[in-house]
Order: structure tokens, then C-alpha cells, then sequence
């Protein structure tokens, strides 16, 4: 019997979104940050700016009887584009791009049935909330999106 679905869910959202043809050029990080930032585009996965956790997790018990509990959660995770110009319209467009390629990969498609319940780890996921960062440096323009998959589990 599992504690939690979580680890397993992790793991298989980073396969998904590691396989996924619209995310080829962007590096999946699983955590936090290195220290080498040199890729221009970006997705963490158990990590966002800011975050005090990397997944959020409630159980309750399913039924009477207490033999299965439901287990919700939250995953932290942040897309992240960078160049050295200072078009910040161009970023934000790419930061969007970046989600909405997540959003895809979580759908259920006929190649990707399972895709929803992140290869069966849950009952389901998906993407239910985020939040838009803008910076300027002398590096460039930076857009990033603080962004959640929620998920129900049956454990």
C-alpha cells in the first residue's frame, strides 16, 4: 500500500512533458534551479520562485472503513524563457507557448491516452492555476509563469 501517489506522479509528469514533441527545445528541470542558467527556455517541475513547498498534499479518507484514502495535491512548477533582447511581448508570448504545451501534454490524445492520469499514477491531473513574472535586466528580457498541476489520487 502507498503513502502517496506523489513520487510516482512526478516522475511520470516528467516523462510526459520530457516526451512531449512541442517541448523538445526546452529543457525539463525535476527540482530546483543549477546554477547553470545558459538554456533560453525552461520548465521546473517541483519547483517555483517563491514556493515555500514543492507539492501540497491533503488526504482524506475515501469511505467508511478507512481501507482507501483520496490524496489531493498541487505540483509547483514555473516555465521560464530568457533572451538577450529587451522584447518583453516576445517573452510573455513564449512564456504562454511554454504553458500551453504543458496544458497539451496533460490532454488525452489516441498516442497519449494516459496523459491525464500522468501514466495512471493518479486519477486524474490538471493545469489550474497560474501567475505571470516580468523582469528586465542587462541580460534581456525575462517572462516566467508560476503554474500548479493538481491532481487526485486513490490511494
Amino acid at each position: 500500500m502507498a503513502t502517496s501517489a506523489v513520487p510516482a506522479a512526478v516522475d511520470a509528469l516528467l516523462a510526459i512533458l520530457r516526451a512531449a514533441p512541442a517541448l523538445a527545445e526546452v529543457r525539463i528541470v525535476d527540482g530546483p534551479p543549477s546554477v547553470n542558467l545558459t538554456e533560453r527556455h525552461r520548465i521546473y517541475v517541483g519547483w517555483s520562485p517563491g514556493a515555500e513547498q514543492a507539492v501540497d498534499i491533503t488526504q482524506n479518507f475515501a469511505s467508511a472503513g478507512a481501507r482507501t484514502r483520496d490524496e489531493d495535491f498541487g505540483i509547483a512548477c514555473y516555465a521560464e524563457t530568457r533572451t538577450g533582447d529587451k522584447d518583453m511581448t516576445l517573452r510573455r508570448a513564449k512564456a504562454f507557448e511554454l504553458l500551453a504545451a504543458v496544458e497539451g501534454a496533460l490532454r488525452a490524445t489516441n498516442d497519449a491516452p494516459t496523459a491525464p492520469t500522468l501514466s495512471g499514477t493518479v486519477q486524474w491531473a490538471h493545469l489550474t492555476a497560474g501567475s505571470l513574472v516580468q523582469e528586465q535586466s542587462d541580460g534581456g528580457a525575462l517572462a516566467g509563469l508560476s503554474f500548479t498541476v493538481t491532481c487526485r489520487a486513490r490511494i
